[in-house]
């Protein structure tokens, strides 16, 4: 086997073996792909129908964003590791960028009085997207080269940290105060998987914590998310509409739900129904059985990617290792917050449920994760064809 594969596939040439491939992440990420593309289909029905004159508009177009992610991810898979990490401080800059040209008057588009988008035609590009990928890369290679100084120096651990407050507060010009909590959270995360000492997070924490107290009290719509999620039954008609409506939806659901296709929230009760609330929407017409479905299926791919990162680090394939890493905690903390928002457990956040929710954007950044989980799982299992060993088992 070894033999046949150095000789078959040299890591940077001709295309990833099948055989390389994890067929078990392949299939939680097609199954999680068509559960979400039938259960959008089905929460944006009415508004296709309404807003079109389609019940099948949004559908179509969204299947049209699952192809073109399906060929990102196939590019990203085929692309070394090694192009990325050296690619890092460059990807970087075109993330800040992003960020920064959205805010120009006449590039960005406004929608509900957020500046998130960029027209591209037949697609708006939410640069939070591209910008939360291209920055997990950067961080990865900072780790593989900092990794030794980031246990013993704070300036190392600083670095990150600062990058990601710029891109946070480019987030939050926008605003979009759920990514910036996101993008921290992630590369915080990233550092303690590094091995940066406790003590440094509990300091950064206290910090954090008061920065966000302190943009909540002096933000009056997000002083309202967070009365409404509260006790979002002292005003079901206005600040806590959306909240009231998504547990009315998920409460109707029951054991098994009402049917496919028979959910009444949906039916322009339900804000957003297609995209931030589309959780609401599946626990309502197939029930706790779906919900908790779904859940596994996020819980597999995290946890996957995490065991990934783990067997990664043994063998020394490092920045593979962080790889892994972002990509299973960006799509799974993502995941997390949506759900709970959907479920009341989490103030309100304008976040996308992957794999589920309808946008471009989102789908063909989780395109790109999903491609970089498989490469990484790809060079992993190319080490160990070739007899490499963990390094463990080195001494």
């Amino acid at each position: 086997m070894a033999e046949r594969l150095s000789t078959a596939w040299p890591l940077q040439q001709q295309w990833v073996p099948w055989a390389l491939i994890d067929q078990r992440l392949l299939w939680v990420v097609v199954a999680a792909t068509l559960l979400g593309l039938v259960m959008m289909a089905s929460a944006s029905v009415s508004l296709g129908q309404q807003i079109m004159g389609d019940p099948l508009f949004y559908f179509k177009r969204q299947a049209l964003f699952v192809l073109l992610a399906a060929a990102v991810a196939f590019t990203v898979l085929q692309v070394p590791l090694q192009l990325w990490e050296r690619s890092g401080v460059w990807l970087l800059l075109l993330a800040i960028a992003l960020l920064i040209l959205v805010l120009i008057p006449g590039v960005g588009r406004e929608v509900n009085g957020a500046v998130r988008w960029i027209p591209l035609g037949v697609i708006n590009l939410q640069v939070a997207e591209p910008a939360k990928l291209l920055l997990s890369l950067y961080v990865a290679g900072y780790l593989v080269r900092r990794g030794e100084w980031l246990r013993t120096s704070m300036t190392a651990f600083l670095v990150p940290v600062a990058i990601a407050a710029l891109c946070a507060f480019l987030l939050l010009r926008q605003p979009d105060f759920g990514t910036a909590l996101l993008l921290m959270g992630l590369v915080m995360t990233l550092l303690f998987l590094a091995g940066a000492p406790l003590w440094r997070f509990l300091v950064l924490a206290a910090g954090l914590v008061a920065v966000a107290v302190m943009l909540v009290l002096y933000s009056p719509y997000r002083w309202q998310r967070v009365t409404a999620f509260m006790d979002p039954w002292s005003d079901p008609f206005h600040t806590g509409f959306q909240l009231t409506q998504s547990l009315i939806a998920i409460g109707r659901g029951e054991w098994l739900g009402v049917g496919l296709g028979g959910s009444v929230q949906k039916l322009f009760y339900l804000p957003e129904a297609h995209t931030d609330f589309v959780f609401s929407v599946l626990a309502e017409e197939i029930g706790l059985v779906g919900v908790l479905a779904v859940i596994a299926l996020f819980a597999f791919l995290t946890l996957y990617a995490l065991r990934l990162g783990w067997q990664c680090h043994r063998y020394r394939l490092h920045f593979a290792g962080y790889i892994a890493w972002a990509a299973g905690l960006a799509i799974g903390m993502q995941a997390f917050i949506n759900m709970g928002v959907a479920t009341g457990l989490l103030p309100t956040k304008g976040l996308t449920l992957p794999f589920f929710s309808y946008g471009g954007s989102s789908a063909l950044v989780t395109g790109a994760f999903v491609g970089l989980l498989l490469r990484a799982g790809c060079e992993l299992a190319y080490a160990r064809a070739e007899g490499q060993r963990p390094e463990e088992e080195r001494h």
